[in-house]
């Protein structure tokens, strides 16, 4: 018997940020070593690109990975037109947003995870490590000093994002999860990217297992894209925050830290606000995931 039309139709935002922040958290690592944190309810909770690195996570691993022919220019060029298009008209029907959504990222089926971790480890290497920010990583181990955990939370892909952790000797890391069948991409999300109520549920989630009291954790993100994350917690922290970031902590009193000099922070500012949304939408895309502004 075929499917309804409700029964084709994917489920609505609200559901999708759900599906991807429990399976983030599910993907979650937790260092044996803090297994019994000294301060077990507290965490810290950081998003990576322009808060713990400079720039975007995805686009590092992106251009890696075709230079590594993981993917061809074609490919690129397919997802970008997919999601140009998309921007452009605006479509809201349920199952073309589906359609463009599963057919942009479709091309990744076929590869391991293995493959994909084991370039990412080359790959940050060359261009991810000596973009950390060494303020936020010091705020990162202040938190880890204290008997705390700390997690990274971003839209980058969980391979990824786990391996910008164990490098920097945090407890684990929460990010969009592709969906894997006996170790091979199938080329679907699942849920969506890790993005905006995508977090806040993640560390929901995580909360709830390993016994949090959210109102005594931080959070730190540069991006209003992150508000639902940072009003979970008993204290956020804006980090080299955008305009509307930077004006709603102003409001809340919340604490603000720019590890940007001031010609570096204005043009960032001007440039991520332009040039976010077609990194992530084009590049992003033709690695499965995209960024999340």
């Amino acid at each position: 018997m075929p499917p309804s039309d409700k029964q084709r139709r994917p489920p609505n935002l609200r559901q999708r940020s759900t599906l991807a922040g429990e399976a983030a958290a599910a993907s979650a690592e937790v260092e044996t070593a803090l297994d019994h944190p000294v301060d077990p309810t507290a965490a810290a909770f950081f998003d990576v690109d322009n808060t713990v690195m400079q720039g975007a996570s995805i686009f590092h691993l992106a251009r890696g990975l075709h230079r590594r022919e993981f993917f061809t220019t074609r490919d690129i060029l397919s997802a970008a037109w997919k999601q140009a298009y998309f921007r452009v008209v605006g479509v809201e029907d349920p199952d073309h947003i589906a359609e463009t959504r599963n057919s942009a990222l479709s091309f990744i089926a076929g590869h391991t995870v293995t493959e994909l971790e084991e370039l990412s480890e080359e790959i940050f290497d060359e261009a991810m490590a000596h973009r950390i920010w060494p303020g936020t990583r010091a705020l990162a181990q202040l938190h880890l000093d204290q008997g705390q955990r700390v997690w990274l939370v971003t839209a980058a892909p969980i391979e990824i994002a786990r391996i910008i952790a164990r490098r920097l000797g945090l407890t684990g890391a929460m990010g969009t999860v592709a969906e894997h069948v006996d170790g091979v991409y199938t080329g679907r999300l699942v849920g969506d990217m890790l993005h905006g109520p995508g977090k806040a549920e993640a560390i929901k989630a995580l909360a709830v297992r390993e016994g949090l009291d959210l109102a005594r954790c931080s959070a730190y993100s540069d991006s209003a894209n992150d508000l639902p994350m940072l009003g979970l917690v008993g204290n956020p922290v804006a980090i080299n925050p955008d305009a509307r970031l930077r004006a709603h902590a102003k409001e809340e009193g919340w604490r603000v830290r720019d590890y940007r000099t001031g010609r570096k922070a204005a043009r960032a500012g001007l440039v991520v606000g332009v040039a976010a949304g077609a990194v992530s939408g084009t590049v992003a895309a033709g690695v499965a995931l995209r960024k999340r502004r």
